[in-house]
């Protein structure tokens, strides 16, 4: 018998050595691992800018399907007076001689700044000071799924990192514990992933999906329940995954799946209180218009944008639809109605809720559309159109009240100060404190960035 007790004590102790030894020595090769990979895949730790900026994180609103820009930001009276005269147009295969078609919503001068605003936008209009208004926006092709991809990642043919995937290279996260690039998408856009895809980046930057539901990240909740007994096996998965990912140091992608465990097991302790809104106040339900319980709303995801903000993920996204029943409004422009009526309060009771929490200051919110629609049309509703659209810019580093750029008097070409895709990446990068020519990454033998060999800061719109 004392045989055996001596037996189980020696036992014991050999165990307890070789976890203290195996956690030394896995704290060891972490400290090594991450040195190693420094040279090799930007970390999502903290990297700094390149000079001091205003903007600490970005929320990008993202209104699939193309939102008309004379029905909403860009007024046109003279379709109205002009109403049915024959003009050069197009349609999505080529040329064609349309009829103008005048909007059907009213435009009113809001703010101090008479910023004009439609009727459809009653809300957003509220907040017309901190808007600026980027009239002028050109994209390249005039399809849904290579204007999203563009509007993404500043290629319309071949898929490239997302500006999210850009932004956690460049920035990293002030959040250890959350992914630094996060997705609201209920439903897939044109393009699917591949809008927020990291590409050629190192894996631990692509994008992460939450989907609005009762189970918003899949599998969060750990089996087990016994906090010593969990942190034990985590350390020693942690060095098993070391010890084979030290074995295969040229493999970025296993590098960042081992890396993406860690962050997994930071979520489990915090992506469930970040998207637990049981603490919001019944004020802050309200002003959302959303309801307690909901869970799959644009409201839902507008606070969860604030929330996952506030706690340090550095670029949020939320895509308001997919790809159908979106703002594509071919048949009838009375279907921009009730999109509009989607997004609107949520949109307005975003950004005062950062202005309250004292975020506006240090966020950059973009709410923008991978292109607008023609001001001609023999019906009700109207084609794609990519050589004339608006997108929004409002938060930190931008003038408010501000109409940047003009189109000719019927919203079909720009005639003062046309922005590409390219510009607003590059103006978006600059405001979060990055030249958008020296964020660059080196593959397949070229230096790669957000902006390709193009793009220019919009220095007229700067705060």
């Amino acid at each position: 018998m004392s045989g055996t007790r001596s037996s189980r004590r020696q036992f014991l102790h050999t165990c307890g050595a070789s976890a203290a030894a195996g956690l030394s020595a896995f704290a060891l090769r972490t400290q090594l691992q991450s040195a190693a990979m420094a040279g090799e895949m930007r970390s999502v730790a903290p990297t700094g800018p390149h000079f001091p900026a205003k903007a600490k994180r970005l929320i990008k609103i993202f209104l699939t399907g193309g939102f008309s820009h004379v029905d909403t930001f860009d007024p046109k009276p003279a379709l109205l007076r002009d109403r049915g005269k024959i003009v050069e147009g197009a349609h999505l295969r080529g040329v064609a001689k349309q009829p103008l078609n005048p909007s059907p919503f009213e435009f009113t001068p809001r703010g101090e700044s008479g910023l004009m605003i439609s009727e459809l936008f009653p809300q957003l209009g509220t907040l017309a000071d901190d808007l600026c208004v980027i009239r002028s926006m050109k994209t390249d092709i005039v399809e849904h799924f290579q204007a999203s991809l563009a509007m993404h990642t500043g290629s319309a043919t071949v898929p490239l990192p997302s500006l999210g995937a850009w932004l956690s290279y460049g920035l990293g996260s002030d959040n250890p514990n959350l992914p630094p690039y996060v997705v609201l998408c209920e439903h897939l856009p044109y393009g699917g992933s591949q809008l927020w895809d990291s590409n050629f980046l190192p894996p631990i930057h692509q994008g992460t999906r939450v989907i609005p539901g009762n189970d918003p990240i899949p599998n969060l909740r750990p089996i087990v329940q016994d906090i010593t007994l969990r942190s034990l096996e985590a350390r020693m998965l942690d060095d098993l995954n070391s010890r084979f990912v030290d074995a295969r140091p040229g493999d970025l992608a296993l590098a960042a799946r081992s890396q993406s465990f860690a962050t997994a097991r930071g979520m489990m302790e915090m992506a469930p209180r970040v998207l637990d809104f049981s603490q919001e106040t019944n004020a802050t339900h309200e002003m959302y218009g959303l309801e307690r319980g909901d869970r799959t709303s644009f409201a839902w995801q507008c606070l969860a944008a604030r929330k996952l903000a506030e706690s340090g993920v550095r670029a949020v996204e939320i895509i308001d639809s997919g790809a159908s029943n979106n703002w594509d409004s071919h048949g009838d422009m009375q279907h921009h109605r009730p999109k509009a009526e989607r997004v609107d309060r949520a949109i307005t009771a975003l950004l005062r809720d950062l202005k309250q929490r004292g975020l506006f200051d240090e966020t950059l919110v973009a709410i923008c559309t991978e292109f607008g629609r023609t001001p001609f049309d023999p019906g009700p509703g109207r084609n794609h159109w990519h050589r004339a659209f608006t997108c929004l810019l409002t938060g930190a580093g931008v003038r408010g009240g501000l109409a940047y750029g003009t189109t000719d008097e019927y919203g079909i070409d720009i005639v003062e100060n046309p922005v590409h895709v390219h510009d607003y990446h590059a103006t978006i990068l600059h405001l979060l404190g990055i030249d958008h020519e020296r964020l660059t990454y080196r593959y397949a033998g070229r230096d790669f960035r957000l902006t390709d060999v193009e793009g220019t800061v919009l220095k007229g719109i700067l705060g």
